[in-house]
């Protein structure tokens, strides 16, 4: 987990999908950011660029297929999210002209942070870093040269693009889009977000205590409900949930 969350940025959530409902929901009643959500807990949609999508599905089409002839289950996708700073989008604009002054300008017209540099190599763009106030670098893929701005006590920072070192990869600094759909109406609430994932504990086979483990709860619960199922139908479920997860564009 740790080296897949390896970043100057914060990681606001974490979840640990399986596609499977049975005992998939955190019991902790104070959730922060050390917390690792399950499926029952995801509120959100991602929804990502047409050909990373198709890139994420092609990959994870390959692993699952690779897992299921290996016989393991119990394997899972690793979420993190980093969401960005929308109440600071003005607090920096205010102060364009003491960035621009330093080499730094502002992104508010850029909707998706990681594709600021194409819409103009000069501007920054803000994201959430560990400490506001400091400067903020790392030698690693993940990582970028990011300056905090002057936004008060919340965390917001001027990621610098041309770096080279704050790069879109499968899996790694991924923008997307995160929706809600509230309970209480069918207003959708939307944040812009950067995503961290890769699917981890991939060493349980589908033995014979698994077997026993299925057919056990399977007497009390809905057999599609829990996580102890045969290979193949854990790799079409996982996928499956993933698909909603991370839904096409409209």
């Amino acid at each position: 987990m740790g080296n897949m969350f390896c970043t100057e940025l914060r990681i606001h959530r974490k979840y640990d999908l399986k596609g499977s409902t049975q005992g998939r929901s955190t019991k902790k009643q104070k959730i922060n950011e050390n917390t690792t959500l399950k499926d029952l807990d995801l509120a959100h949609a991602f929804h990502v660029d047409k050909s990373w999508r198709e890139a994420l599905f092609r990959q994870i089409a390959l692993d699952s297929m690779f897992l299921e002839s290996q016989s393991i289950i119990d394997y899972s996708m690793l979420l993190g999210i980093h969401f960005r700073a929308p109440n600071h989008l003005k607090t920096a604009t205010s102060h364009q002209d003491t960035h621009e002054s330093s080499g730094i300008t502002s992104a508010m017209d850029c909707s998706v942070p990681l594709h600021c540099e194409d819409a103009n190599s000069s501007k920054g763009f803000l994201l959430v870093a560990h400490e506001p106030g400091t400067t903020v670098g790392g030698s690693h893929i993940r990582g970028s040269m990011v300056r905090a701005s002057e936004g008060g006590y919340e965390e917001v920072d001027l990621v610098l693009p041309g770096t080279g070192r704050f790069r879109v990869q499968l899996g790694v600094n991924m923008p997307a889009r995160a929706r809600k759909l509230l309970e209480s109406t069918d207003a959708v609430e939307e944040y812009d977000v950067v995503l961290y994932l890769g699917i981890i504990d991939i060493l349980q086979e589908y033995n014979a205590s698994k077997r026993v483990e299925h057919a056990v709860k399977s007497l009390k619960f809905d057999p599609l409900s829990i996580s102890s199922v045969d290979p193949n139908l854990y790799s079409k479920r996982f996928v499956s949930f993933l698909e909603r997860v991370f839904p096409e564009q409209d």
